[in-house]
């Protein structure tokens, strides 16, 4: 038999109510209520969350094909600029000739891949044709009249007796092209090798120097205005003797032009200085001197403009 408590005689403790339990239970509710109200707005911010990455791999994968794309395209203009610019060095013909006693070394440099300098040795039999010019502009614009220009030249020097003559032609042919001919510097000389006989024609080209055995220097300028300045232009030729131990250069404006870090020219006095420096070496072992000296003058600064150097020597 259980005895209560009081009847013993013992003290009894009353059960008093806690409000911080209630309070714990309370949060616990409000816990489990918001959970469960939470649930399908978690689940459409997780299927928000998955069309949000599917749409950002769908992009990145287009993205990366179109990148893919431009890298074929440019690999594709690479190569179709490198062939361009091979053609051209084919167009202008042979590098290095010897005929008789006379040498003749020629180098193009293009700035952008594709060049709008020139320079052609024609074979006329009894005679050599030189020529060196440079088409208005670079790049693409001026390289896209190289191969007319070029054609128009082999045509007429070949065809028509005397530079003077052949120059005038070639500048009405220009104009025959719409709606505007392009602007062309050219120096057109023909060579006879067994005399030494050289007739020449500057249209617009800077003034080849011819460097005399004594050391003296002659300014080759006669001729007349550039290619596709006036349509029915007049040129004059002009005629020097080359004896044993002259030199005849010949050049584009690219080459004088050329800078170096303090913005200045290599200029004439450079050119001379250069090929003084290389008197008496063969064509080539001048050529290579002259284009060495503009190197080394311009160091790292980049050139701006293309360049032509052609070097007949009387040996």
């Amino acid at each position: 038999m259980r005895v209560r408590p009081e009847r013993r005689g013992l003290p009894v403790r009353k059960t008093q109510h806690s409000p911080r339990a209630d309070n714990r239970q309370e949060l616990a509710r409000f816990q489990a209520w918001q959970a469960l109200a939470a649930r399908p707005a978690k689940a459409s911010r997780d299927g928000n969350g998955r069309k949000h990455a599917a749409d950002l791999l769908q992009r990145n994968l287009a993205l990366e094909a179109e990148l893919a794309a431009l890298r074929r395209h440019q690999n594709d203009l690479q190569q179709a600029l490198f062939g361009a610019a091979q053609l051209q060095r084919k167009l202008c013909s042979t590098r290095e000739l010897r005929r008789g006693r006379f040498e003749l070394a020629s180098e193009v440099f293009a700035v952008r891949h594709i060049s709008g300098d020139f320079y052609n040795v024609l074979d006329l039999g009894s005679e050599l044709a030189l020529a060196v010019g440079d088409i208005a502009g670079k790049g693409f614009l001026a390289g896209l009249w190289f191969t007319h220009l070029i054609g128009l030249l082999r045509i007429h020097a070949s065809s028509v007796p005397g530079p003077a003559a052949a120059t005038a032609a070639i500048n009405r042919d220009l104009f025959q092209v719409q709606p505007e001919p392009p602007m062309a510097g050219l120096f057109l000389g023909r060579l006879d090798p067994h005399n030494g006989d050289f007739i020449y024609c500057n249209a617009g080209q800077p003034p080849a120097l011819l460097l005399r055995r004594n050391g003296n220097v002659e300014t080759l300028r006669e001729g007349g205005p550039m290619l596709g300045a006036l349509p029915h232009a007049t040129f004059n030729c002009g005629r020097v003797r080359l004896e044993s131990g002259d030199t005849l250069v010949m050049y584009s404006d690219g080459l004088t032009e050329c800078r170096n870090s303090c913005d200045e020219e290599f200029g004439t006095r450079g050119l001379l200085a250069a090929a003084r420096a290389a008197s008496g070496s063969s064509a080539s072992s001048m050529l290579f001197s002259i284009l060495g000296s503009v190197q080394d003058f311009a160091g790292s600064h980049p050139r701006g403009d293309d360049l032509t150097l052609m070097v007949l020597r009387h040996l």
